[in-house]
């Protein structure tokens, strides 16, 4: 409890980062500014912890607020975090199932950083652990990759006969049963892992048929991913399937969302899904609906329950699919999560209830509480904050990373008309960026005062720099 205290007194005390946004709602200014210092706060050692309750112990969530945010924003930190959670830097370590989810944070690293000696260690660390995944937890007979799905550790996040109700552990991986089933989100890693080393290998010039090799792992793991965990007619994607072959139908949040952000379903299908997905008054929950055990009296605590790292992919993907509203939709439900004095209360909580918005951790077995133990939703999360500030660089300034260029794919929702973005460093130049108008069309693009044609910048821009941009 000292602890906690002493890092909320901080979050009023510590200066604000050196990027700051400055726009016509307050609210969004000040959302920002806190997941800034959520993000300083929780970095201990120079390592980028999970949150104020916990360490940096979780590959998923080091990878997560890496990709998200910490790479861009505090590049040493992330790099220095990344490599925290490898086994000295030869094959990513920790829990086996999603930690794939580290290349693609390494490549989006390299990606901000153009460090090629980063790269040069990222690319084998990353291809050895793949190749060892690929023996130990590939399912040939479905094509498909076994293993819970992405950051539910917690076994809430699973129906029956996969939770075993005389196991009272809470750790998924205790119940037997999670070993052989496939689900849509770590599968959709698996697959951005592939897209990711197949960039890392073109980059470093690898062979072609290394290159060919990654490409054409991807397009069967897509291939084998529509075949099994999607409903064509209905344009539904599922959540997973069992140690006995059963399809369960539920709708997983980040599931759907690493989906489209790596192109399973694009245009006019992946928009359908979105807009057509089941969303709670606060925000998508993680697995809808609620499985038999819970309810909205009782709410999971993986189920049927709102985690804003969840959401920050949600309304990535709903950018990307150029689905708006819901993008503006999760953008301030979670301004609200974090500031609202009977919700977040200027703290990006870990898990929110989706009928109140008021932070709660859920209900899962215990090991020493034993069933229907009431979790807390711990302060201070990192992911929570990352997430936050995915939305407004990616969704609001529309900023897209490349290796050798930054373009811009700007969005003002409604209610925002002007914004900046302050003192934004990007390899050699800081940046000042303003945007002004509404919606995505944009009408001018300057650098400088000069009129650009392709809406970017190049990567090796140096000093400081504005760029304005009006939209129509």
């Amino acid at each position: 409890m000292k602890r906690i205290l002493l890092a909320l007194c901080f979050l009023f005390t510590l200066p604000v980062g050196a990027q700051e946004i400055i726009s016509n709602h307050s609210a969004i200014d000040e959302a920002f500014k806190l997941a800034i210092r959520t993000v300083d706060i929780n970095t201990r050692r120079g390592i980028l912890a999970a949150g104020g309750d916990y360490g940096g112990e979780w590959t998923r969530d080091i990878a997560i607020n890496s990709w998200n945010a910490a790479s861009l924003l505090r590049p040493e930190v992330a790099e220095r975090s990344l490599w925290s959670v490898t086994v000295d830097r030869d094959t990513i370590g920790h829990q086996y199932w999603d930690k794939i989810i580290w290349v693609i944070a390494a490549w989006q690293q390299y990606q901000v950083t153009g460090d090629q000696t980063f790269l040069k260690q990222a690319y084998p660390c990353s291809a050895k652990t793949m190749a060892q995944l690929e023996k130990q937890v590939f399912d040939a007979k479905y094509g498909l990759f076994m293993g819970p799905s992405v950051f539910n550790d917690g076994i809430a996040g699973y129906p029956e006969p996969i939770y075993e109700p005389d196991n009272y552990s809470s750790a998924v991986t205790n119940h037997k049963n999670s070993a052989r089933i496939k689900c849509l989100s770590t599968n959709a890693i698996y697959l951005g892992a592939y897209q990711s080393l197949m960039q890392m290998a073109k980059q470093l010039k690898e062979s072609q048929s290394v290159v060919q090799s990654y490409q054409q792992k991807a397009d069967q793991l897509k291939a084998n991913m529509l075949k099994h965990l999607y409903d064509r007619k209905n344009n539904k994607l599922y959540y997973l399937i069992d140690q006995n072959g059963k399809v369960d139908t539920s709708q997983e949040g980040l599931g759907i969302s690493f989906a489209i952000l790596f192109g399973v379903l694009e245009g006019e299908t992946a928009r359908n899904l979105i807009q057509n997905a089941r969303v709670s008054k606060y925000g998508i929950t993680s697995i809808y609906p609620d499985f038999p055990r819970y309810s909205a009296e009782k709410p999971g605590r993986h189920n049927n329950i709102v985690w804003p790292m969840v959401n920050g992919f949600f309304a990535k993907a709903a950018k990307q699919s150029k689905s708006y509203q819901t993008f503006s939709n999760e953008l301030f439900n979670l301004t609200h999560l974090a500031l609202d004095e009977d919700k977040g209360d200027y703290n990006f909580r870990e898990v929110y209830n989706p009928y109140t918005g008021v932070p709660d951790g859920g209900f899962q077995h215990h090991e020493k509480e034993r069933p229907d133990f009431h979790w807390v939703s711990s302060k201070l999360q990192s992911w929570s904050a990352t997430a936050y500030l995915d939305m407004v660089l990616d969704g609001i300034f529309g900023l897209k990373l490349n290796p050798d260029k930054l373009q811009f794919q700007p969005y003002l929702p409604e209610g925002v008309n002007q914004i900046r973005l302050k003192d934004l460093n990007y390899r050699k130049c800081t940046l000042d960026i303003s945007i002004s108008g509404k919606g995505n069309a944009i009408k001018s693009f300057t650098l400088d005062g000069q009129p650009q044609a392709n809406y970017q910048i190049a990567s090796n821009l140096i000093g400081p720099h504005k760029i304005a941009i009006t939209l129509e």
